[in-house]
Parts: C-alpha cells; structure tokens; sequence
C-alpha cells in the first residue's frame, strides 16, 4: 500500500505555516512533506532539528555533509535540492562536483570540508562504527561543537534518504548541474 500523499489544503494547520515559506520560495510543495505531514509533530521537529543545525554550521560545511550523505545513499531528490541552494549561496559547480566525487582529499575542498566529508563517510560507510580517527581530525580542526553538529547532521540526511528512498520518490527538480 502507498502512503497518500497529502494535499496543501489537507495539511494540518501548523505544518501549513511551516511550510509556506519554503512553498512560496520553491514554488511547490515536495512530495517528501505531502508524506511526512501524516506525522505533524514529528515533521516539525525534523524541521527545527534541521534549522538549528545549519545555524551550528559554516554554509560551506552544510551543504558539504548534505552533498556527501545525498550522493552517497543515491538520493536526488535532496541532491539536487542542495545543488541549486549552493549555486545561490555563490558555490560554483567545480565545487559542488568535488564533494559529490567523494574523495576528500581533492583539491577544491578546504581542509575542514575535507575533513567533515571524510568523517561523513565513515560514519555512513561504517554505520558509526571505528571513526574515531575522522572525528578527532574533525574536531582538532572546527572544534567539538560544530564536530557534533556535523555528526548529527550527518544523521538527518541519512534518515532523510532512508524515507525518501523507502517512498521512491522522485526528485521534483532536475540537478542544476545537467541543465543546459
């Protein structure tokens, strides 16, 4: 059986507010909220969980994670997501290409995004387990706050891929990479 998907107007009245403005600013709402609105209290708290964290992180070590746990679970629909918002926030594609190879060490990374992507990878790679080398590298460099912050971001875009790939939904915007 398919989970419904719910309509803007069927939304309950806070998640409604919650969304408008990533409705108004997208031009659509995403089939992942139509899902997760069936567990308002939950999808809220997903959301606050999600705003905090970014606010824990530089921009750059944001959509770093993001970028690397979406290419790495094969999750387009958030990968393409953040392919835009970097684009916006002045990130160029050469960028956005390097921390979607998965190889930390690349040149276009700063020695914190390569570092934050290298302990993302363990993590998911190795569900957690033997990654204290990673996480030291990572909070000798940005500290232990925004260390934690990036572990548990890490865990967001895990469970975010996970549903999404579990509903089989499908990206609703093309990567802005392939664009011509």
């Amino acid at each position: 059986m398919t989970i419904p998907r719910l309509a803007a107007e069927d939304l309950p009245a806070e998640i409604a507010a919650l969304l408008r403005p990533r409705v108004e600013r997208l031009g659509y709402l995403g089939e992942f909220f139509r899902c997760a609105a069936h567990q308002p209290a939950a999808l809220a708290s997903f959301m606050a969980f999600t705003e905090d964290l970014k606010r824990a992180l530089p921009d750059r070590l944001t959509e770093t994670v993001a970028l690397t746990v979406s290419t790495l679970l094969e999750n387009p629909y958030e990968r393409h997501q953040h392919e835009g918002l970097c684009l916006k926030l002045g990130f160029d594609q050469d960028w956005i290409r390097a921390v979607e190879a998965l190889e930390p060490a690349r040149a276009e990374l700063s020695e914190a995004e390569s570092r934050v992507q290298a302990l993302a990878l363990a993590v998911v790679r190795r569900h957690g387990k033997d990654t204290t080398a990673e996480l030291d590298a990572s909070v000798a460099l940005i500290g232990y706050a925004q260390a934690i912050a990036a572990l548990m971001l890490v865990g967001r875009y895990v469970t975010h891929a996970l549903m999404v790939n579990a509903l089989d939904l499908a990206p609703p915007v093309e990567s802005p990479l392939t664009r011509g």
